[in-house]
């Protein structure tokens, strides 16, 4: 087995310091492997033990195209190809990613726990959908308050358009946002303005067209069965290479793309009995990586299971990773705010859910389930409040439904500024999703441009039967329409109207309240209280940091609700308000007052005070 090498990469096309392509290529079940470069004749690659194969020559050069050939038959893409000018059935671009000119040699990440994450779409975020569209919009996002920025997947995928979680080239940035030099450009530019970069990644399946990695070699078992098929082999015969594919790819964007962390989508997909399990693995090649260069890198995973296994510390024999998505949080908040039950919702029963999510992150810790028949989850009581990342809308949760709505088009102005504050006044990390800030109403739809008319038509009747329920409401959009893309874009010209330029302000307001209150900047769970009232549908949360206090206090009723302040303090004065006239509110909670007298709160409403 080749070793894992931090300051290099391995597999695929490099080129050395004096000029040569070294060539190397994992598939161990085949009898020849050639490189053919477009224009020459093929060249042999020459097999080495663990079933790669090695080659070192002049003949290719950066700019090159090449397949290669397989047991003298057929001609495919690599498999570690860097670009794919042609899409994902054409051939492989030779390209030396280390000839990038960085500037952000003074750069080192930001603290997790700082970051204020913002996750966007390449695609639909900007005009030009592109690299350069973010990078266009980047003094905007700092403006908001942004400082960390989380592209949803760009390893290229069949077509143009694609939610990116149909990719099938994990080391190829999609040569339609504007391939491995547009990406390393962008993060530069990031890093100048003090914005960093998480990547979402995808390790636990590959998009079904333009898929050539079976033909390689065993990238996947039958062992074990996941939504998309056989599961990527992580622990069965041969797994050594397909570990050391991914691992890699791991590194690859830290290292020659300088992305500050990696959010691995859909962790309890991957199938991995393992002694060390693969996530573990990686994170003891990045802890290797960071010692080298000195770089801080994060890895946050998407995870569905509740186990704190996945973020506890290698030393305590987790498998180390930095951070989670609490989708609970999403799920009790959502309940709460539109008193929505169906599907999985169904688990979560309004404000007393949403306030466990605040104590304990996981709302399911060790209950009985009933949207699951049985228990489910065991308690995070010793993992931080930066281990979990929380949002009131993201790609999944609008995309996921039949018309992609947003929150704008399913709750009132007063609800979208509550549950605003509901994510930023956590002891988590909030992240937004890109356009919530101003109210977007466009949705976000999931759309898809593959080019096998089978694959298009089956896409088509899948999500057509996964709404068939809810005929009532008209058909599903069309996957594979332009159309449903071009819908799914922001409107940034909507920004200078009403409501969506105070929405604007209201969200830098609340956001740079967070960073200059120590009590809701501090991430401490321990230093936390929380009182929900299911008949008011109020909850009260208290944070504190040395002699500061802070109270959160929301209603989620249509209707004015007293609660009544508590007496950690004498007095208390208002830091924020969303009912403030300000915010285009009804009527302003008092500026100060007394424990133990009561606060009017208006509908749906949000007020912070500080004790003074």
């Amino acid at each position: 087995m080749n070793a894992i090498s931090t300051n290099k990469r391995s597999l695929g096309v490099n080129f050395t310091p004096t000029g040569e392509a070294s060539v190397v290529l994992w598939a161990p079940l085949l009898e020849s492997a050639d490189i053919r470069v477009a224009g020459k004749n093929k060249i042999p690659l020459k097999k080495q033990e663990f079933g790669y194969w090695q080659l070192t020559t002049t003949e290719l050069q950066p700019g090159d195209q090449y397949k290669f050939v397989l047991n003298n038959e057929q001609e495919f893409p690599d498999p570690a190809s860097l670009s794919q000018l042609d899409g994902v059935h054409g051939n492989s671009e030779a390209i030396n990613i280390s000839d990038f000119n960085w500037t952000d040699s003074n750069w080192n990440n930001l603290p997790l726990a700082d970051y204020i994450l913002y996750e966007l779409h390449t695609g639909t975020f900007s005009p030009e959908g592109t690299f350069a569209g973010i990078a266009e919009k980047l003094d905007y996002l700092k403006s908001l308050g942004v400082n960390a920025i989380e592209i949803m997947p760009i390893a290229q995928f069949p077509g143009s358009r694609n939610w990116g979680y149909d990719g099938v080239f994990p080391y190829a940035v999609q040569n339609s946002y504007g391939g491995a030099c547009g990406l390393q450009t962008l993060v530069d530019l990031c890093h100048q303005k003090g914005i960093a970069v998480v990547l979402d990644v995808v390790y636990n399946h590959m998009g079904p067209e333009g898929n050539y990695l079976g033909a390689y070699g065993p990238y996947f078992t039958d062992k074990y069965n996941t939504p998309w098929g056989n599961a990527i082999n992580f622990d069965d015969a041969w797994c050594d290479g397909v570990r050391q594919y991914f691992a890699e790819n791991v590194l690859m964007w830290f290292r020659d793309f300088h992305v500050d962390a990696l959010r691995l989508d859909a962790v309890h997909a991957i199938k991995d009995f393992s002694a060390v399990h693969i996530l573990r693995e990686i994170k003891m090649h990045v802890n290797q990586l960071m010692k080298e260069t000195g770089r801080t890198h994060h890895l946050i995973v998407e995870l569905d299971l509740n186990d704190p296994k996945f973020i506890n510390p290698l030393e305590e024999q987790g498998f180390g990773m930095d951070a989670q998505w609490i989708d609970e949080f999403h799920h009790a908040l959502r309940v709460t705010a539109t008193g929505e039950r169906t599907g999985y919702y169904s688990d979560f029963t309004s404000i007393s859910h949403l306030a466990k999510s605040y104590q304990d992150a996981y709302v399911y810790d060790g209950q009985y389930s009933p949207h699951r028949f049985k228990k489910f989850g065991l308690k995070a009581q010793n993992n931080p409040g930066q281990q979990f990342i929380v949002f009131s809308q993201n790609h999944d949760q609008v995309g996921n439904r039949m018309l992609g709505e947003r929150t704008s088009q399913l709750v009132s102005l007063e609800m979208q500024k509550l549950m605003a504050g509901a994510v930023l006044v956590s002891p988590f990390l909030p992240m937004l999703f890109m356009g919530e800030e101003f109210a977007e109403p466009h949705p976000f739809l999931y759309f898809v441009s593959h080019t096998d008319p089978d694959l298009v038509e089956a896409v088509r009747k899948g999500r057509k039967a996964e709404f068939a329920a809810f005929h009532a409401l008209g058909e599903a959009p069309d996957p594979q329409s332009e159309e449903t893309f071009t819908q799914s874009k922001l409107q940034w010209e909507i920004l200078n109207q009403e409501p969506h330029q105070t929405m604007l302000r209201y969200y830098q307001a609340l956001i740079q309240l967070r960073q200059n209150t120590p009590a809701l900047k501090n991430l401490n769970r321990q230093n936390l209280d929380v009182v929900s009232n299911e008949e008011t549908k109020t909850l009260l949360l208290h944070r504190w940091h040395e002699n500061q206090h802070v109270l959160c206090i929301m209603n989620f009723t249509q209707e004015v609700q007293p609660v009544t302040l508590p007496t950690y303090a004498d007095n208390w004065q208002k830091l924020f308000d969303s009912a403030s006239l300000e915010w285009n509110g009804q009527a302003a909670a008092p500026d100060a007052i007394s424990s133990g007298i009561p606060v009017n709160l208006q509908p749906e409403s949000l007020v912070i005070y500080q004790n003074s």
